[in-house]
């Protein structure tokens, strides 16, 4: 099929690196591994961080133009058998796709999708209603957080589909990654690593816990390298300054320096406060690292606790103190998790397993939009080669 895809958080080809771009980047690759052409729709990013209503209304007005732009051409050329948006909320609502879909007889399906009802009112209150009209509008919706699906069907008809796929990542770029080749070790010493953007809210409460978890852990042997930055690693370094001769700045990494660093490492910690579920924690685990992360639904469902890695309540400090010294303490228990770890994403989060199961669940929408009102065939011709902005 062709494919019409968006992000309108931020573009799989954004500058700025960030989780939501990794699992842009890995629905355009999963989509594309499934046999299917994925062009890039459009690079409008309608993110709202501050709950201005007269962005959000500014911004739904421009997304209508580009829409009817897109329709205009795509009618004019080849227009998409379907179209694809990853994470629509209210922050960042989905004004193309809907129009789109609906003016080209298209199915429209969105992935990670979630509904805030708190936000029903308020500075958002503009985006809210957009991104719920766009999640009702959708054919169906790809849940990756299990958190958001009871909130997402209240949302939608009894009945419209909301189904639940397993958060996957390209298992072979990270698996065998090479440590770099010169690096300080102490065999007695537990190399632990992090990784994750440095900015207010959740992020820095999560660096936060850790910091204050590790302070906990003086005694204990080990050194801890911190891959990530952003607006508020001032901040961040100022919670790890008591144990500055222990922690390692390393700054942002490309995927292929991320994944020599997690290689080079011992044991993966993230607090994951308010996280969905984390990209960072299957890479870790692809690299063959137990972790330790927060107990939430969707951590736990990417990590098999007690298996591959330790989740304690989110933000609790002392807890996570306790499962790091637990794995700090005993190299033996790492080892096999680490090992469990590699067999865990590879069984359950790879690359073609999530692609076949994405394309199953696509070809499940064609079949049913085709069995209530049959498609014309359409001449194939070659597709624009920019996306509209």
């Amino acid at each position: 099929m062709r494919i019409a895809f968006y992000a309108p958080l931020k573009a799989p080809d954004h500058p700025v690196a960030s989780g939501d771009r990794t699992m842009a980047r890995s629905f355009v690759q999963a989509l594309s591994h499934a046999g299917h052409e994925v062009a890039l729709a459009s690079r409008l990013r309608t993110f709202d961080a501050t709950g201005d209503p007269t962005r959000q209304v500014r911004l739904r007005h421009l997304g209508q133009k580009i829409a009817a732009r897109f329709v205009v051409r795509a009618s004019a050329g080849t227009a998409p058998d379907l179209w694809f948006t990853y994470h629509v909320h209210h922050k960042a609502p989905d004004h193309l796709g809907p129009l789109v879909s609906r003016m080209l007889g298209i199915p429209y399906v969105v992935a990670e999708a979630s509904v805030a009802p708190r936000r029903r009112t308020g500075p958002w209150s503009e985006g809210y209603a957009d991104a719920l009209a766009a999640i009702r509008a959708a054919d169906t919706v790809v849940a990756v957080n299990p958190h958001d699906v009871a909130e997402v069907r209240k949302a939608r008809d009894a009945g419209a589909p909301c189904e639940l796929l397993a958060p996957f990542l390209d298992v072979d770029a990270f698996a065998g990654a090479q440590a770099p080749a010169a690096r300080a070790t102490n065999p007695g010493e537990a190399r632990l690593v992090t990784v994750a953007m440095m900015r207010e809210g959740a992020k820095l409460a999560s660096y936060r816990v850790l910091a204050t978890a590790l302070a906990a852990l003086r005694d204990r042997p080990w050194k801890l390298s911190i891959v990530g930055d952003g607006p508020a690693r001032a901040s961040v370094e100022e919670s790890f300054a008591p144990l500055a001769a222990r922690v390692r700045f390393v700054g942002a990494r490309q995927r292929e320096e991320i994944a020599g660093l997690l290689a080079a490492s011992d044991l993966f910690v993230w607090p994951a406060v308010d996280e969905a579920f984390g990209m960072a924690f299957l890479e870790a685990q692809a690299c063959g690292l137990p972790v330790v992360g927060a107990d939430t639904p969707g951590v736990a469902s990417v990590v098999n606790a007690g298996s591959t890695g330790l989740l304690c309540p989110m933000g609790d400090a002392p807890a996570f103190a306790a499962a790091m010294d637990t794995l700090i303490a005993d190299t033996a228990l790492r080892e096999r998790m680490g090992r469990a770890a590699v067999r865990h994403v590879r069984e359950r989060h790879d690359l073609p397993a999530g692609a076949a199961r994405l394309d199953a669940m696509l070809r499940a929408v064609v079949a049913r939009r085709a069995g209530a009102t049959p498609a014309a065939p359409r001449a194939r011709r070659h597709a624009p080669s920019r996306a509209p902005r």
